[in-house]
């Protein structure tokens, strides 16, 4: 039976499609210009690739403090449309002025501040996924939102890449390609958030009996406390802590990684251009065979190939290399992040998403604080960049294991979950 989208699950994808062109240009474009500026500064390429998972990691950092927070605020009745407005025009404007900045330092700061917002943008962002769908169908939705996602960052990271490339090249300025660069994802990142704007509907929600920052806090702290009783939540966030280490630093910190090689610049964001290309398709069908394999096996063999996969970076010295290491991470990279949002939507109370989303970024994003910090500090330690990448090897290593007990857990939602539901049907 083929699957067809509704018009509010294609609306909520298209914000996948939207904010995927900030995620290419984070992995792309964004570290090749602060290697531009750190050059000029005089820093040398391994303290360039250390400084930027410094800044990386404190993104990482300060999403995981205001993740949940924001999103238990955005539980509350009306809210949830607010919080995530706001967090979209802050990371777009925040885009835009630090490609017009000369300073490595001020380049840095408006780097953690415009991705700490598309960070938070994707808290509530992944909340929305239960009032725009039901239970059976999220595994696929969520793998179309990845799918799509993938290859519609395409079109703004080609042209994106055609200023970039002449400014290499010599023919056109830095100072003009970089602004026209940023400013095209920029666009193309609020442009396809309109439709989910304009159209979301809220229907789970918490209402807010006392004041709003006051109820927000005082349900967070619950979620925390319902954590310790639900052991397949618990676990599931734990291994999810550790395998999404190496999921989300890779992505970050590929191209950075391929530069303090050595290895030729238009090859290296050719090549993660492919990358997106291959994500397309695997996503959007290992989401189709979860009808027919449990979601938990899919998940376990993504893990798993991720862990061979930073194995490999250890050995890895070439262009051809990184073209195999940039096809094996296409081939797994949507599915375990679409499947992994899939899941953890199924075995949590509808009406706490916001919550326990904001739950669930702390232990992504704590992961990837974890990863980017470990990276950095092995590849000084031993001045090689091959053993930092290796080292994610661990994460995925725990994160299989830690996945393996939260699958043995009993199955169910939280007590009570459903029946606590609240739904506004004239909303």
């Amino acid at each position: 039976m083929k699957f067809k989208l509704t018009s509010d699950e294609k609306k909520w994808v298209w914000y996948d499609i939207g904010n995927s062109a900030f995620t290419l240009l984070v992995c792309t474009i964004i570290p090749v210009y602060f290697n531009i500026i750190a050059g000029d500064a005089g820093i040398s390429e391994t303290d360039y690739l250390a400084y930027f998972g410094y800044a990386t990691s404190a993104s990482t950092l300060l999403v995981a403090l205001l993740g949940p927070t924001l999103g238990a605020l955005s539980d509350l009745d009306g809210f949830k449309k607010k919080v995530f407005s706001v967090t979209v025009l802050v990371g777009a404007a925040g885009c835009i002025i630090m490609s017009f900045l000369s300073s490595w330092i001020w380049f840095l700061l408006l780097f953690v501040i415009a991705k700490s917002a598309y960070s938070v943008s994707l808290v509530i962002y992944d909340s929305m996924l239960v009032d725009v769908t039901a239970p059976e169908r999220m595994d696929e939705v969520s793998s179309y939102g990845y799918g799509l996602g993938y290859i519609g960052s395409c079109a703004p990271f080609v042209l994106a890449l055609i200023p970039v490339i002449l400014a290499m090249q010599g023919i056109m300025s830095v100072n003009i390609a970089m602004p026209t660069a940023f400013i095209i994802v920029a666009l193309w990142w609020v442009g396809f958030s309109l439709p989910l704007w304009t159209n979301y509907r809220q229907l789970h929600f918490v209402d807010a009996r006392s004041g709003r920052l006051k109820t927000s806090v005082k349900n967070l702290g619950s979620v925390f406390k319902e954590l310790w009783k639900e052991k397949k939540v618990l676990f599931f966030l734990i291994a999810f802590f550790f395998y999404i280490d190496g999921v989300y630093t890779i992505i970050d910190m590929a191209t950075a990684y391929g530069q303090s090689l050595g290895l030729d610049i238009t090859m290296l964001l050719i090549a993660l251009l492919v990358t997106q290309v291959v994500a397309f398709p695997a996503a959007i069908l290992l989401g189709k065979l979860s009808r027919s394999v449990r979601i938990e096996i899919i998940i376990g063999v993504c893990i798993a190939a991720y862990l061979g996969i930073s194995v490999y970076a250890i050995f890895l010295d070439d262009l051809v290399d990184f073209w195999i290491l940039a096809v094996c991470v296409g081939l797994f990279q949507g599915t375990i992040q679409a499947l992994s949002r899939s899941y953890y939507a199924k075995i949590i109370p509808l009406e706490k998403s916001g919550e326990y989303f904001g739950v669930y970024d702390i232990f992504g994003k704590g992961a990837a604080f974890t990863g980017t910090l470990l990276v950095s500090v092995v590849t000084q330690a031993t001045d090689n960049q091959n053993y930092g990448v290796g080292s994610l090897a661990i994460m995925f290593a725990f994160g299989l294991i830690f996945f393996a007990i939260a699958v043995k857990c009993r199955d169910g939602k939280l007590k009570g979950a459903r029946k606590a539901t609240i739904v506004s049907p004239e909303r």
